[in-house]
């Protein structure tokens, strides 16, 4: 691999402290992180209007994208975005109002995936105070200054933790959790990869957390392989919990040692199955689903252990919920996700959290992505098209709809910072005014 030496560098560049905000909008917050600032699908704004012109949205700016899926994230009035142009990993800096190019940082990389999908970033940028992290497909960490685009240090993981190329490569996104940067590595003992990667074994690696500022290693847990769901830390039951989908199940973890508190397997028999949902938690309970078998689980949580409340194991076509990349969202006792392995099975779905009832099913949509704003969802089908759904958990209720230019795959969740909406398709991002700015 074209890259730079595997090592844990430290730059010798001066630490200019935290770049200035470059906002003009007042109204709002950022979204630094995936799933927006509370990790969870779930935007704090309010005042989104219902009706929406028949054109659709005022769009501000646009910009051409590289190869791959991920999202941007939204900090200090910079939108950070990760893609890949030719033969090279690129990290771009712009003014989150105008589109205007800041910086951009890039790094070469020779990934190329086993399936034929995009070989371009899947993870998106992690923005921490004067800091932003990214993890390429080839499992190749880089921490920079926000303000300039300065490596501060970097971490070639896959040569480092020996990772076996997993289907789609490296996707999972970081967390940050006080001083740590915890990474989902899943590396194994050294040797050739399997033919068929249900044979590969961990090696103590599945997850790694790294000193945030300088790169170094802290500590290193589970016996698990990487997926494509991203680490969790939240509050349960009075205590910081770690939890992590991973390849063979979820995984509780003390995110201040690494210190394994449980373990519960669930993952599809067959070999072309991930775990890519992020675990939703809502007080003492989580949900963790997928979409190539077993379906969904309910657990509740306790210290060493979790245990089952209902599961989707023991049925046949009527799972309650299938989520393929894209995280449910709790709302009020309820979840709401799109499920289906394939565009032809997608399902948008109400679940009764509790008992894992299906309220409502909707199939006219194809797979889609979910962000909660102001008592509704805005909906973006992996078509290009975007919708405005009410809350409800009695029925299917769309309130506006814009068809937007993208084209498939629109993967990645809408993300909204101070009023302004970014949507990103195939290979262009648009940033929209999805609240109007009060005179």
């Amino acid at each position: 691999m074209r890259v730079c030496v595997a090592a844990i560098l430290i730059a010798s560049i001066a630490h200019a402290g935290s770049p200035p905000d470059l906002w003009t909008r007042k109204a709002g917050g950022d979204w630094p992180r995936f799933l927006g600032p509370t990790g969870d699908g779930v935007s704090p704004e309010k005042g989104v209007p219902t009706t929406w012109p028949k054109e659709g949205l005022r769009v501000l700016w646009e910009a051409p994208m590289g190869l791959g899926f991920a999202p941007p994230t939204v900090s200090r009035g910079r939108l950070f975005h990760f893609d890949r142009f030719r033969d090279d990993n690129r990290l771009t800096c712009r003014n989150a109002e105008t589109g205007a190019l800041l910086w951009k940082f890039e790094y070469p990389t020779d990934y190329d995936d086993l399936y034929g999908y995009s070989p371009g970033p899947r993870a998106c940028p992690v923005v921490d105070d004067d800091r932003v992290y990214v993890l390429g497909p080839e499992g190749m960490l880089h921490c920079l200054t926000a303000a300039d685009g300065k490596v501060v240090w970097q971490v070639d993981t896959q040569k480092e933790y020996h990772v076996h190329q997993n289907f789609f490569g490296v996707g999972s996104v970081p967390v940050v959790e006080g001083d740590l940067l915890i990474v989902a590595v899943g590396g194994s003992p050294k040797g050739p990869r399997p033919t068929d990667l249900r044979e590969a074994r961990g090696d103590g690696t599945g997850l790694v957390a790294f000193d945030k500022k300088t790169g170094k290693e802290v500590y290193r847990t589970s016996d698990e392989l990487a997926s494509y769901s991203s680490p969790v830390v939240a509050t349960v039951g009075g205590r910081r919990l770690g939890l992590y989908f991973a390849r063979g199940g979820l995984v509780g973890f003390d995110p201040k040692t690494g210190k394994v508190d449980f373990h519960f397997p669930w993952r599809a028999k067959v070999l072309e199955s991930v775990n890519a949902s992020n675990p939703v938690v809502v007080g003492d309970q989580v949900l963790v689903t997928e979409c190539y078998g077993p379906g969904s689980a309910l657990v509740k949580v306790s210290p060493g252990k979790a245990e089952a409340v209902w599961t989707d194991k023991d049925k046949d076509r009527d799972r309650s919920l299938a989520c393929h990349w894209n995280t449910p969202v709790h709302v009020d006792g309820y979840v709401y996700g799109s499920g289906g392995r394939h565009e032809s099975e997608a399902e948008l779905r109400c679940v009764e959290f509790a008992t894992g009832k299906v309220m409502w099913a909707e199939r006219n949509l194809s797979r889609a992505s979910l962000t909660l704003i102001d008592g509704h969802f805005l909906c973006l089908t992996e078509r290009g098209e975007l919708l405005l759904i009410k809350v409800n958990p009695k029925r299917f209720e769309p309130v506006a709809k814009w068809v937007t230019d993208l084209d498939y795959p629109s993967w990645a969740s809408p993300v909204v910072a101070h009023g302004l909406m970014y949507l990103r398709g195939k290979d262009r991002l648009i940033c929209a005014e999805l609240i109007p700015e009060k005179k």
